[in-house]
């Protein structure tokens, strides 16, 4: 990879770990994930607009993209509930190259030795940080269950993205899959909240539309990376956001670092590199 797509990836890895602990530390986050939903709708509906519909043949990817992105954003809210941010997110983002992996085994045909080696080390990682502080609690294991979930959505949509992306404008299928899957949390907060939501603060509105606006950003240049043709290496690399976001729930989140924990979230990313290679 050249200079500058790499650091376009590391700048997308930050700015995804960013948003997610935006969507993690806002006081009320179905405000939080509505507003992130909102500006999917703004953005992606005026991008739609401007790049039109697109071709008949990948509106089931798009359908079945934004109903997994929609799943995959419950239940990140659910995760965030329920378990500390530097915990639940090395989970999710460890769990989805970890399944990846695992369909390529299954349907694929098998994987190189030092790609099964990846979904080792990805799982040591997982049990590590599943085992933080040397054992299984019952009070983590709702958190756990969820993140985990998440990371199988995320590995689905990983999946179908894949394939539609092949034959499929980048920011044809991006905009119309943001603007499919972006009013179903917001309507989720309208229908749970009802006038409440007048009396979120102004302050609680902004952070949560930038924390969307931070999200596309993310995803805007991971797509910008992978016109490199290095798309593996892009895949590999953006998984430090897995450490970034262990970082930042300890420096502002208030959470505890835990020398385990930091060191469980550099192995899954040292896995996921070698998945990737």
């Amino acid at each position: 990879m050249s200079p500058a797509v790499i650091t376009l990836t590391l700048l997308a890895a930050v700015l995804h770990a960013t948003w997610n602990a935006i969507a993690h530390g806002v006081a009320d986050r179905l405000v939080g994930f509505a507003l992130i939903g909102l500006s999917y709708v703004v953005v992606g509906g005026g991008a739609a607009l401007v790049l039109g519909p697109p071709p008949a043949h990948a509106w089931p990817a798009v359908l079945l993209s934004a109903a997994l992105h929609v799943g995959y954003t419950l239940l990140l809210w659910a995760s965030y509930q329920l378990g500390e941010f530097s915990l639940v997110y090395p989970v999710a983002r460890g769990t989805a190259p970890w399944i990846v992996a695992l369909y390529e085994v299954v349907f694929g045909g098998g994987l190189p030795w030092w790609e099964l080696l990846g979904v080792a080390v990805i799982s040591l990682g997982l049990v590590s940080l599943a085992l933080d502080g040397g054992r299984l609690t019952r009070a983590a294991l709702p958190a756990l269950g969820a993140a985990v979930a998440t990371g199988l959505f995320i590995a689905g949509y990983t999946l179908v993205d894949a394939g539609a992306v092949a034959t499929t404008p980048v920011p044809v299928y991006a905009a119309w899959m943001f603007l499919v899957q972006g009013p179903v949390m917001p309507v989720l907060a309208v229908v749970r909240r009802g006038r409440g939501l007048l009396r979120v603060p102004w302050s609680s509105l902004a952070i949560g539309f930038v924390g969307g606006l931070v999200s596309l950003a993310a995803y805007g240049l991971v797509l910008v990376a992978q016109t490199s043709g290095a798309t593996a290496a892009v895949a590999a690399l953006r998984e430090t956001s897995i450490v970034i976001g262990t970082v930042i729930g300890t420096l502002f989140l208030g959470e505890r670092f835990g020398w385990r924990r930091a060191v469980a979230a550099a192995v899954v990313v040292v896995g996921i590199v070698l998945v990737d290679l």
